[in-house]
């Protein structure tokens, strides 16, 4: 059965294609990128996988047993007709089961919810689609935090508007581990699961933060609208709000769900004190 891998390039797509050579031979995994290029260090085939281009799309999947959709990056109106075009392409080649990559959030009431509401929507087009699924619901990838670290140190805190709320965070390693296995057991079909490790405070976040790089960061929470404004200043008007309204989201419990990364993976998610050593012990 060969397995194919949407957005192969990206960096959960090319977590997800590691993980899975772990798991049945390599010749087996296809990854399916919009530039095939950036995907030619994956040591995997690599065919064209646009999300606008349907008949592309189509050819791509000939052969494919399984498909693994990772959600797109567009504006939420568009990402709805961008999946539409991938989960149908899967039925005229005649793959069996998709697997989709949503996301946690407010459903409502934040400047996140218009691309949980159209995730919801993928959601409810891969259960009608006629085809085998299952969906994993991702938590919050810790990594940007690690990769912020050089601004948290020169900035001397962290700001954001998350407030007190606990985080249900992830990191795209364990999502790889879990992904291989729900593309590859029968079991998980039919099945929505909750991906992500204990729930975290800000506090507990930067307390890991300062124990992992010897600094003395301190959380600061700010209002939703300051926060807003200093991330649209620095990332841009969609971007800015999208990442604010996420915070926002935490500040109401919206990302402190149950996990099923158990029952998805076969294992419980990597502890964060176990993620933050490993990182130390790179560093």
């Amino acid at each position: 059965m060969k397995i194919a891998v949407t957005a192969a390039s990206g960096q959960l797509g090319s977590e997800i294609v590691k993980a899975l050579i772990d798991v049945i031979p390599r010749e087996n995994v296809i990854a399916l990128a919009r530039t095939p290029e950036r995907a030619k260090e994956l040591g995997v085939e690599i065919r064209p996988g646009d999300y606008e281009e349907p008949e592309e799309l189509e050819q791509s999947l000939q052969g494919i047993g399984t498909l693994l959709l990772v959600s797109g990056m567009d504006a939420p109106d568009k990402r709805i007709g961008q999946h539409r075009n991938v989960i149908n392409a899967a039925k005229k080649a005649g793959v069996n089961k998709i697997v989709y990559t949503s996301v946690q959030g407010a459903e409502e009431g934040t400047a996140f919810s218009p691309i949980i509401q159209s995730n919801r929507q993928t959601e409810q087009d891969v259960r009608e689609s006629g085809l085998n699924w299952v969906i994993g619901r991702n938590g919050i990838y810790i990594e940007p935090d690690i990769e912020y670290i050089e601004n948290y140190k020169k900035a001397g805190v962290i700001t954001n508007c998350a407030g007190e709320g606990k985080c249900g965070y992830t990191s795209r390693g364990e999502l790889g581990y879990a992904y291989a296995r729900m593309l590859t057991e029968d079991k998980h079909n039919g099945q929505t699961y909750n991906l992500h490790g204990e729930a975290l405070t800000q506090t507990q976040l930067t307390e890991y933060l300062n124990a992992t790089y010897h600094t003395h960061l301190t959380y600061v929470p700010l209002s939703f609208e300051d926060y807003q404004a200093e991330r649209i200043a620095e990332l841009g008007e969609f971007l800015g709000t999208v990442i604010a309204g996420i915070y926002q989201g935490i500040s109401e419990g919206k990302v402190d769900n149950p996990s099923h990364f158990l029952q998805a993976a076969g294992r419980e998610h990597q502890s964060w004190g176990d993620y933050f050593a490993d990182i130390e012990t790179e560093d």
